[in-house]
């Protein structure tokens, strides 16, 4: 490992935080390169469960550099809570968490301004978590966000968020007929937040070439994934930022040529929250077993996820955009009761057959699944830590996967523990 991303390719809640944890072992700088708070990598140490939302995965080793980069929007309320949890439950961040100057502020105003637009959209709601992501990427381009490199200076932090409030105040008030946000509620409780998040704020950029340039592995982390990327998701149910391979660049300042690989993490089946087209979907009878099975509720929303089949075409999707170079496959072992699993390999659409993923929503949402199905393997996979110990059918499940996406297999899990967890040369 020089310069490794981890990408969700299938639409999130693939399981990436397990996978960047365990590749934080090998790895110095770990680094979350987009989204914000939306986001819930669940990690699982011995008996102890960790849900991260802002700070990377690699915080649970000791030793490791954790980098919240420019590409990523930060709520100081809600960072400053996940910092106080992790050290009460015994994790240091001093000197081991540092916070771009460059990332852009979730404001209270971000989040007013979610919870307004989603109302107003009655019926065809986009699914978002509520967290003000969206608003602040949006101000972010319209080039009037708040960036973290401004809190410190106090002047011009007001300056800027007075100037907004007149603004969002003129929407909230007179269009979504809400009540306003006063300046109050985000003056006050920031003076409160900075000497916390003072510290953390560093030029990143020079820190990443830095290490670069002293030869230090460096793992970057995406949130949600390939198919909630907004430019090549299912557009408009996507996230406001790009968690493929090209935004760990843009969202890092590390350079394309300092890229060495490129893992994708993908469930052995398909999940999704929220709406927006999912082409195997499961009845709701099945799919409400397999969300038993797989305990498949959004680890920051709490909301039951969609089940459906495997989804090649997706994933090959992902494997093209990503540039993937090896895969992660999670949660075999939910598998390990059914008697007929199934895969699908190509849509149909108007009567033809596509295995290319469509770029059209409105088409994605008519497409029918085609399927090639798979006898289960009717035996526990959780104790196994080598490709032999897996049961034959298990084996060749994988190897089905592999050759449909065109993807080498580099991980697969077996459980939500660590050590539960197969290694593929």
């Amino acid at each position: 490992m020089a310069c490794t991303i981890v990408v969700g390719a299938q639409w999130g809640d693939e399981g990436k935080g397990k996978e960047i944890d365990l590749l934080a072992a090998d790895a110095d700088l770990v680094v979350r390169y987009q989204g914000g708070g939306n986001a819930g990598h669940t990690v699982k140490v011995g008996d102890q469960t960790w849900v991260l939302h802002l700070v990377p995965s690699g915080i649970l080793h000791e030793g490791r550099l954790n980098v919240i980069a420019n590409g990523v929007v930060v709520d100081p309320q809600a960072l400053v809570a996940e910092i106080d949890e992790l050290e009460r439950r015994g994790i240091k961040i001093a000197g081991r968490l540092f916070i771009s100057d460059l990332a852009h502020v979730t404001l209270p105003y971000h989040k007013r301004m979610d919870e307004a637009r989603e109302a107003r959209r009655g019926a065809v709601k986009i699914g978002t978590t509520h967290r003000g992501i969206g608003p602040t990427y949006s101000d972010k381009f319209a080039r009037i966000g708040i960036r973290m490199g401004d809190i410190p200076d106090e002047a011009v932090f007001l300056n800027k968020v007075r100037r907004n409030l007149e603004e969002k105040n003129h929407f909230f008030v007179d269009y979504y007929k809400v009540p306003e946000v006063r300046e109050e509620e985000i003056v006050g409780p920031y003076r409160e937040y900075l000497p916390r998040l003072k510290p953390l704020i560093t030029d990143t950029v020079r820190l990443l070439q830095d290490a670069l340039a002293q030869g230090k592995r460096i793992l970057l982390e995406g949130a949600q994934g390939t198919l909630l990327d907004v430019d090549f998701g299912t557009y408009p149910f996507v996230t406001a930022s790009n968690p493929s391979a090209g935004g760990a660049c843009t969202g890092t300042g590390v350079p394309p040529q300092a890229i060495t690989g490129c893992i994708g993490v993908a469930k052995a089946y398909t999940t999704r929250v929220g709406t927006g087209p999912l082409p195997t979907e499961l009845p709701p009878e099945e799919e409400e077993r397999l969300r038993i099975l797989g305990r498949e509720y959004g680890a920051t929303t709490g909301r039951p996820r969609r089940c459906g089949w495997f989804d090649a075409v997706v994933v090959r999707r992902a494997a093209a955009v990503n540039g993937l170079t090896r895969l992660a496959i999670t949660k075999l072992d939910v598998l390990d009761q059914l008697d007929v699993i199934r895969v699908c390999v190509a849509y149909r659409h108007g009567g033809a057959t596509l295995e290319d993923f469509p770029n059209r929503t409105e088409v994605v949402e008519a497409c029918e699944p085609v399927y090639r199905d798979f006898p289960g393997w009717k035996a526990s996979t959780s104790g196994a830590r080598r490709w032999e110990d897996l049961p034959p059918r298990a084996r060749a499940y994988l190897e089905a996967i592999r050759d449909l996406t065109g993807v080498p297999l580099g991980l697969v899990s077996v459980g939500p523990c660590r050590d539960e967890t197969i290694r593929i040369p």
